[in-house]
This record gives C-alpha cells, sequence and structure tokens, in this order.
C-alpha cells in the first residue's frame, strides 16, 4: 500500500472512505466475503503512514490474534512494499513503520498491559461482537489522547440481535460521531465466482447463515435449545478438584475446528465450559500442536467418529483422544441429558456464547410447531461439548420428561 493509492486495489466502498476521518466510531459490519475487515485495516494502516499513530490493535483472547488480524495486516504490508522497512516483533506481536508510528496488538485477557500503553490514537477491533458492552466502553475512554482524528474501528458479522452491537448501534437514533459502513460480498469484487456461488447457495442449504453471511443481516432467533445459562470468568478455585472434559469437532474449510473443554460436577449437576479454541484450515498436525501447547495433550479428550482417521492422525502425535460413541438419536440425547445440568460458561469462550445464543430448534413447516432436532446451524462448539462429555452421556436414557415428537419450550 502506498501513501499514493490506486484506487485498483481497493474495493470502491473502501476507496470512498479512505481518507475520511471526521467520525470517532466507525462501524465495518456485513456478511462473509465483503471485505470489511480488509478494507478497515486498509484504511488505518494508510491512516498510520500519513500520520505518526500509535494504534491498539484489539481481539478478545490474545492467543486468536495471530492467525486473524495479526495475519491481515501483514499481508498488507507485503502486498504494499513496506514490510522490509519496518520493525516487526512477532514475539509481542508489535509493528513499527517506517515513520514511527506504532501497532501493538492485544487480547483483553490482558488487560492490566492494556492500561500500561500510553498515548492510543486510534483503537482496531476485529470481531466487535466477541466484547462486551462494558469492555467496549472502556476501550473507548481509552481513546483520549491530545491528537487529530482519533478514532475506534469495530468490524463484525451480524450475528444475533441479542448482542451488545444491536442495540447500541442499531436501535434509535444514532449519534452524529457514528459511521455505519454496512457490506456484503456484492461489493467485494475480489471474490471469485465460485466462492460467490457457495455464499448464495445457502439461501437453500441454511436459510439462518444466508441472511447473516451472505445478506450481512442480524439473525431474528426461534427458540432456543439451551434458553438458560450463566457466563461469568470462572476460576481455578471454583473447579479445583473436578473431573476434566475435552472435546473436538473437526472442519476445515468451510466449517472450522472447534476444541472445547471445562470441568464437570456430577454431584451439584453443573457443567463448567473453561476453553475454546475455534478456528478454520486446521490440519490434523497443527490441532495436535495446540491440543500440547494448550495443555491438553493427557486429560482424555473425545472427537468425531465420523473422522476416524483425523483422529487417529492426533494420537499418532501423542495426544489422548477416542472417537465418540454416536447413532441414531446421539444429538437429541446429548442435548437433554446437558439440560439436566446447570451450565456455566467462562464469558471468554465467545464461540460458544455465540453459538448458544443462536442454536435453535426446528419448526414444523404444516403445523408452526418446533420438534426436537436442532437447526444444524450455530452447533460447532456445541458438538465439541457434546463429544467432551461423551463417557458420561454414553449409556445412560433420554429424560422421560422430553417426548421425542415435540417440545414444549419456555419463552425466550
Amino acid at each position: 500500500m502506498a501513501r499514493k493509492l490506486n484506487p485498483a486495489i481497493l474495493n470502491d466502498w473502501v476507496y470512498k472512505y479512505i481518507s475520511d476521518y471526521t467520525h470517532r466510531i466507525e462501524v465495518y459490519m456485513g456478511g462473509a466475503g465483503s471485505g470489511k475487515s480488509y478494507g478497515a485495516t486498509q484504511k488505518v494502516l494508510l491512516k498510520a503512514l500519513k500520520y505518526k499513530r500509535t494504534v491498539l490493535v484489539i481481539r478478545k483472547i490474545q492467543r486468536t490474534i495471530k492467525h486473524s488480524i495479526w495475519a491481515l495486516f501483514i499481508t498488507h504490508l507485503r502486498n504494499s512494499g513496506y514490510y522490509d522497512q519496518c520493525r516487526i516483533n512477532r514475539s509481542d506481536f508489535e509493528i513499527e513503520l517506517p515513520n514511527g508510528s506504532i501497532f501493538i496488538f492485544k487480547g483483553l485477557d490482558d488487560e492490566e498491559k492494556i492500561k500500561s500503553i500510553d498515548g492510543i490514537t486510534d483503537i482496531v477491533v476485529e470481531e466487535a461482537t466477541e466484547l462486551t458492552e462494558d469492555e467496549f466502553t472502556q476501550l473507548n475512554l481509552r481513546l483520549r489522547a491530545l491528537v487529530e482524528y482519533p478514532q475506534i474501528y469495530l468490524m463484525f458479522n451480524p450475528i444475533s440481535k441479542k448482542n451488545w452491537v444491536y442495540n447500541y448501534f442499531f436501535v434509535g437514533e444514532l449519534p452524529l460521531n457514528i459511521k455505519i459502513i454496512k457490506t456484503t460480498y456484492k461489493d467485494n469484487k475480489f471474490l471469485s465466482a465460485e466462492y460467490i456461488a457457495e455464499l448464495e447457495r445457502l439461501q437453500y442449504r441454511n436459510p439462518a447463515y444466508y441472511r447473516i453471511y451472505t445478506l450481512g443481516e442480524f439473525a431474528t432467533l426461534d427458540k432456543l435449545v439451551f434458553g438458560t445459562y450463566t457466563t461469568k470468568i470462572i476460576s481455578d478455585k471454583e473447579v479445583e478438584g473436578l473431573k476434566r472434559w475435552i472435546g473436538l469437532d473437526f472442519g476445515y474449510i468451510n466449517d472450522p475446528s472447534a476444541l472445547v473443554w471445562g470441568y464437570i460436577d456430577t454431584i451439584k449437576k453443573k457443567i463448567y465450559v473453561t476453553g475454546e479454541y475455534v478456528r478454520k484450515g486446521m490440519k490434523n498436525d497443527e490441532i495436535a500442536e495446540t491440543m500440547i501447547d494448550l495443555g491438553l495433550a493427557k486429560d482424555k479428550s473425545y472427537g468425531d467418529s465420523a473422522e476416524r482417521k483425523s483422529i487417529d492422525e492426533i494420537k499418532d502425535k501423542g495426544i489422548n483422544i477416542e472417537p465418540t460413541e454416536k447413532g441414531k438419536g446421539s444429538i437429541i440425547h446429548g442435548i437433554q441429558w446437558i439440560q439436566q445440568y446447570e451450565l456455566i460458561v467462562d464469558e471468554r469462550c465467545y464461540k460458544v456464547i455465540e453459538e448458544l445464543e443462536n442454536y435453535t430448534w426446528k419448526k414444523d413447516k404444516k403445523t408452526g410447531e418446533y420438534i426436537n432436532e436442532p437447526v444444524d446451524t450455530f452447533n460447532h462448539t456445541i458438538d465439541a461439548i457434546r463429544y467432551g462429555l461423551n463417557k458420561y452421556i454414553k449409556g445412560t436414557k433420554t429424560p422421560k420428561a422430553v417426548s421425542y415428537t415435540h417440545l414444549t419450550l419456555p419463552t425466550t
């Protein structure tokens, strides 16, 4: 990226806003492949090349930065020819541009280190729906340097109307210092025909995903499968002495691999979800390395039995993993078993929470009644939870209080 930009390297909508710094908060929302993150980061990088800035780049969890927003900025620097002129600290995740501008990449789980950063001029938040409203408010208050054009850039897919961003930015009159830029795949001229076809096919295969990821619209929820659960910071003391469970749901290109872990209290009937690692494009050796790095190699874990070859390859790397026991009705049986427990989710497990907020029951098109079959959407981490609890679930009977033909659900 040069200071004099060639319009050909930008989508048209990016070029329109590239030098507009008049809004304190810029919201980039839209569907998958819309180029929102790509365009927003192009803009802030160009701004930092024009003016000396200290840019704080945020995600909810530090360990998710390397393969997402950090990789995106590195790509921009390579494509622009600036990479060799920058000082890049890969251990601390910091980039210094030739003019002295600095990009500092942090997760909100490292709050004390964020507090020690002075002179922040701009803040970039990838996947803003991962944050809480309070966390966003605290970041907004951190942007107080006496410089021209202090700005916050937020990027996200419009997942659920239950998420704080919906009420904050899309209900009521919008303050003048906030700019919302909505994009869809139709605004990205760099997409392949094959990718566009995949997005458009969602209309018939998965209507909920189609609304969110193709049209870039907030989803209107039906009846939630897990209507009641608690989110909070779970301390080590709270789960001390409890048995750990680990579950793995495989994905690759279109769907992510989801690794989820936690603890179970079979006496007090509590299930704790304390950690997650969710990423697309992970090969089996990368999954194994991740489990080793996270300290999950020795405890028994369970993976999707449909992926026996993958499980064997991961086991060969020294991971204590076994296939789940699956069969007819195993999904609904696992769900109903989990529903007998109090579900407590660490608030840093944002993907689990996102799925719990969007995992719904199917509705019979003729009768309008909800049936005991979940929609096959927003279920990667939830499947991983079921797999992780496999040894507790197997051999148990489905609760008699729940009918196999119709579910009476609480209003949510």
